[in-house]
């Protein structure tokens, strides 16, 4: 089938259409046709462009006022709300555009999720439940750190062209290392919202913590906040045995429970009386500090994933209200 583009010649109110065959064109000459007739099509409309700049700049600044203002007012139903957008924005893009790859992985990503999460939520808490949650939260916030630094290694691979040496295709190079980044991110992302809500939920119901207000129950210097187990076992009791973490304000914990509440749960307060964690005296090795940041960053990109989609759809609108193309 012949490639024809339809073009507009003349100038205003004396426009016709006009076929050109792009058929005899590679896919680079064919590309760099298309973007020539775009620009001779936007071409005078320089007022117009600043006017839909300046809303967009507009928007994001009010946009970003107002998320900020409903996340310290209101911390409890933007995070609701955020995670439910991470949740569904990127299915929306999947099944548009036909990415069954990824469709196959959410769909895995959020059955287990699911269970975990019904687990961590059900009432009394079953002893084995909080280990559950974090080592399966654990497990994706690393895989995803992990997937992450392999598609930023391809991507950079590619930029310096070191592909070639495997005789790899740029692009192909390009979109292999642009799919584990996105991969690894969304899901990080994912994982530590989701870890966070059931980290709240089992830290509520056994009693040593409340998000706002006094715990419910008293915490024995044998007793771990996070998982409510005891710390020391006897030779013949049941428990688990493990090392434990004494955090500046005296209160100890399993290691594995305060470095999970920490990390996975993204709380940097102690469990019981809420003290400011030093996460970097918690973190003392070098090579563990770099999940801590990398915690930030997808903490920084939440609002990219959940929010920027809503935002640009925002200005579209407001571009079409106004008459702006």
């Amino acid at each position: 089938m012949a490639a024809v583009l339809e073009v507009e010649v003349g100038g205003p109110g004396e426009r016709e259409a006009e076929e050109v065959d792009l058929s005899h064109l590679s896919p680079e000459e064919r590309w760099r046709v298309e973007h020539a007739l775009m620009h001779a099509k936007h071409h005078g409309h320089e007022a117009m462009h600043a006017e839909m700049v300046l809303i967009l700049i507009a928007t994001l600044v009010v946009a970003q006022l107002l998320l900020v203002q409903w996340k310290q007012r209101h911390p409890r139903s933007y995070n609701m709300v955020t995670l439910f957008q991470m949740w569904v924005v990127p299915l929306y893009f999947t099944i548009k555009l036909y990415w069954w790859r990824f469709l196959v992985i959410w769909v895995l990503f959020s059955a287990v999720t699911a269970f975990v999460t019904f687990k961590a939520t059900r009432k009394p808490l079953v002893q084995t439940t909080p280990r559950l949650v974090y080592k399966w939260f654990l497990l994706i916030y690393k895989m995803s750190y992990a997937t992450g630094i392999v598609g930023y290694m391809a991507v950079m691979f590619t930029l310096f062209g070191l592909n070639l040496l495997f005789r790899i295709k740029p692009e192909d190079a390009m979109d292999f290392g642009i799919s584990l980044l996105f991969y690894g991110l969304y899901y990080g992302v994912l994982e530590r919202d989701f870890a966070e809500m059931c980290a709240d939920y089992m830290a509520s119901t056994i009693g040593f913590y409340s998000a706002s207000g006094m715990p419910t129950k008293h915490l024995s210097d044998s007793v771990c906040a996070v998982c409510g187990q005891q710390i020391f076992v006897d030779v013949n009791e049941e428990g688990i045995i493990e090392n434990t973490y004494r955090l500046s304000c005296n209160h100890v914990f399993h290691e594995f429970c305060i470095r999970g509440w920490c990390i996975v749960g993204k709380k940097q307060t102690c469990p019981y009386c809420k003290e400011k964690v030093d996460l970097k005296r918690m973190f003392s090795n070098p090579w563990e500090r770099p999940h801590v940041m990398y915690g930030q960053l997808l903490d920084w990109l939440r609002y990219l994933v959940a929010w920027q989609p809503v935002i640009i759809g925002l200005v579209q609108g407001i571009n079409y209200i106004l008459g702006l193309e």
